[in-house]
């Protein structure tokens, strides 16, 4: 799995060093060479587990598709982003987290507090 483009659905053939990755940065993770260019890229389809070429001058648009199973493999790559959130829980299920503002609350008590009843009836 690649942790760089979610929804991969080819790995590619590394002209230089000959071993399969999910993508160019995966390459550059692994290894301490840059990835080499060329006209014709090997890729293994994820979906059907078989490998074919493709030549890259030659590219068309019928060529995005595996010419054995047909996977749509060129997709507009989905990556990882940050997100920030409150963890909790669903407040559609448990509203604990939530606060109404409409509703009037009792006043604290504590022992700290002091009753004035208590000390009218004293003094």
């Amino acid at each position: 799995m690649c942790k760089h483009i979610l929804n991969a659905q080819v790995s590619i053939r590394a002209p230089c060093c000959k071993r399969w990755f999910d993508c160019a940065q995966c390459h550059g993770e692994a290894e301490d060479h840059k990835l080499r260019k060329t006209n014709e890229m090997a890729f293994m389809c994820k979906k059907c587990k078989k490998a074919f070429r493709k030549d890259m001058s030659a590219y068309e648009e019928s060529d995005e598709y595996c010419p054995h199973c047909d996977n749509h493999y060129v997709l507009e790559a989905k990556t990882p982003q940050a997100v920030i959130g409150v963890e909790g829980d669903d407040p559609r299920i448990n509203s604990r987290l939530l606060k109404d503002e409409r509703v009037k609350e009792d006043a604290v008590k504590s022992i700290f507090s002091q009753d004035l009843d208590v000390t009218d009836r004293l003094g």
